[in-house]
């Protein structure tokens, strides 16, 4: 029979730390005792109790996330997926390929119908809202098959940065993955959040782009991921999204 919460939600730390997956709750008293558990920037001590929706908690310098109702998910958006989560033209949209996720989640930033690749997915609003603002400078890396072939100034111009109509943008890192023929696959790193930049950042130095997978964001990969599917992040992957998202 499961313990009954305090008045105020709160619970013992153990068990908040084992239902958020941190190890079982002998192992979490052990973190615990060793002083490797940090709460609301106080190391925690046994015996501590918490409320697992409001405590910001940190083991081994980790993030941990204890809200069990917040959910992180990633996905390999297919072409011609619109990012919505229902589309009143009917068109194929990001609810479709959810399947039985519980939880009302929102996408975080957006691809176009044409592009594909990774997505995420979460109803954490604080941290979707830090992994879009400019001001956190979250890094986006694609995968782009461009016209080709490619001078070795292309390179050097997108790391310069280009003028655009609506202001300046540079790549934060580039490199020619493949040429074949009259076509190339370039990998491509952004930190930009503006619509369709890789496209017109690419159009604009002569090599427009006819196909284009987002493979990263931050620190999180599409990997092996098959297209149209989803699966959630692990502890370690979440964490990571916070790291990269801290304030300096």
């Amino acid at each position: 029979m499961p313990q009954p919460r305090d008045d105020d939600g709160r619970e013992r730390l153990q068990k908040v730390l084992a239902a958020a997956g941190v190890g079982s709750r002998r192992a979490s008293e052990d973190l615990i005792a060793r002083g490797r558990v940090v709460v609301d920037g106080r190391v925690a001590r046994l015996g501590d109790k918490v409320d697992p929706v409001t405590a910001e908690i940190y083991v081994n310098g980790e993030r941990v996330v204890a809200d069990t109702r917040l959910v992180y998910i990633a996905m390999n958006k297919p072409r011609g997926v619109v990012s919505t989560m229902a589309d009143e033209r009917g068109r194929d949209a990001i609810s479709d390929y959810l399947g039985t996720v519980e939880q009302r989640v929102y996408h975080v930033g957006r691809l176009d119908a044409d592009s594909e690749g990774l997505l995420l997915l979460t109803n954490d609003g604080t941290l979707a809202h830090r992994l879009t603002h400019p001001s956190f400078g979250v890094p986006k890396t694609y995968l782009a098959e461009v016209a080709g072939p490619l001078p070795r100034t292309v390179g050097r111009r997108l790391l310069a940065g280009v003028e655009l109509e609506d202001g300046p943008v540079k790549a934060d890192a580039f490199r020619i993955v493949d040429t074949l023929g009259r076509t190339a696959q370039v990998e491509i790193t952004i930190h930009e959040g503006r619509k369709h930049i890789v496209r017109r950042l690419m159009e604009e130095v002569g090599h427009p782009v006819s196909r284009l997978i987002r493979t990263a964001i931050g620190p999180i990969r599409l990997g092996d991921l098959k297209v149209g599917r989803t699966r959630r992040l692990s502890n370690p992957e979440v964490a990571s999204l916070f790291r990269a998202v801290e304030d300096e």
